[in-house]
């Protein structure tokens, strides 16, 4: 699919509009690309779908930068697949950062049972924020290590169901072409 009318934009000069489509086709190519190695995978579909559960576990946590490398680790400690794995991380991006870990420190301080208001006005001193800092950290983990078990599992469920449903349609539409 090519791009067009980019160079026509008033606002961009000509050399920027260039790069923008270049850049813009480069990842739609990549895009395709990834489609079709979703495509093409001949690995059981409990194994796409661990690994699709694995990374929507690391999603979860807010290791920005690790999550990818923390849901590849898992995916290789259980025999999940690694690409599922690495697309189940996308769960978390810019977009949903702030309302998956508003939710799993609300989990975190409902299962902790925690009753202190978190105030960050308050801090004075380094070692008031590292207080603070833990007093916010082990509420924000125990709600991703929850939130992000019950999402991973649901996942594995969906993608279970979803790959054999669209592995019965590709054999039926392959078997009605011959």
């Amino acid at each position: 699919m090519k791009i067009r009318n980019v160079k026509n934009l008033m606002l961009i000069p000509a050399g920027v509009a260039v790069n923008i489509e270049n850049l813009v086709e480069a990842r739609i190519r990549q895009l395709r690309y990834l489609r079709q190695r979703l495509r093409r995978l001949r690995a059981s579909k409990e194994r796409i779908a661990r690994g699709l559960a694995l990374g929507v576990f690391a999603g979860f946590f807010p290791l920005f930068g690790l999550q990818t490398i923390l849901g590849l680790g898992l995916a290789t400690l259980f025999r999940g697949h690694k690409l599922t794995a690495v697309l189940g991380t996308w769960v978390s991006n810019p977009f949903t950062y702030v309302p998956i870990y508003a939710l799993n420190f609300q989990v975190g301080r409902w299962l902790l049972n925690s009753q202190d208001d978190f105030v960050l006005d308050s801090v004075d001193s380094i070692s008031e924020l590292t207080a603070e800092g833990i007093q916010v950290a082990i509420p924000l983990f125990v709600g991703c290590a929850v939130t992000g078990s019950v999402c991973g599992t649901i996942a594995y469920f969906v993608g279970v169901k979803f790959i054999k449903r669209w592995r019965s349609r590709r054999r039926r539409r392959n078997y009605q072409k011959s």
